[in-house]
């Protein structure tokens, strides 16, 4: 039977000498950023600044809850020219369930980011609700 290993643990398991992994990949420490928005009727002309985060970090994974239905509208979580850079376009109607989101190409087998990134919410289809309260969590690794 044969032995495999993971992209990062190859690094440092299967290769001599061993060459460590990225603190960002593997034995780094995690990071949360923490959004809240208090919904008011946003429309799809605006877009809704989470949180800037620093270079030389990687994205683990983020966790939309909401106490409302998002209804129709639709929110993407991005940067400026890739709006759905870690959440793609799409409807969010869980009510008090935290829910998870990420791409796997933005997620464990990304690289770090090389600049700082301002991130933000892009809405699209319709409005969001009038009331209610919209969090984001998004957790980051790095050294």
């Amino acid at each position: 039977m044969a032995t495999l290993y993971s992209t990062e643990a190859t690094s440092y398991l299967n290769t001599v000498p061993p060459t460590m992994v990225d603190a960002a990949f593997v034995g780094g420490s995690l990071r949360r950023y923490r959004a809240t928005i208090t919904l008011a009727t946003q429309t799809t002309s605006d877009t809704i600044v989470l949180f800037k985060v620093r270079r030389g970090i990687c994205f683990a994974f983020g966790i939309l809850s909401s106490t409302v239905t998002l209804g129709t509208s639709t929110i993407a979580i991005g940067i400026t020219g890739t709006t759905g850079k870690y959440r793609a376009a799409a409807t969010f109607t869980a009510v008090e369930t935290p829910t998870l989101f990420g791409l796997t190409a933005n997620s464990g087998a990304a690289a770090t980011l090389t600049t700082d990134e301002t991130i933000f919410i892009t809405i699209a289809t319709a409005s969001l609700p009038g009331s209610g309260t919209l969090v984001v969590d998004m957790y980051f690794s790095g050294s």
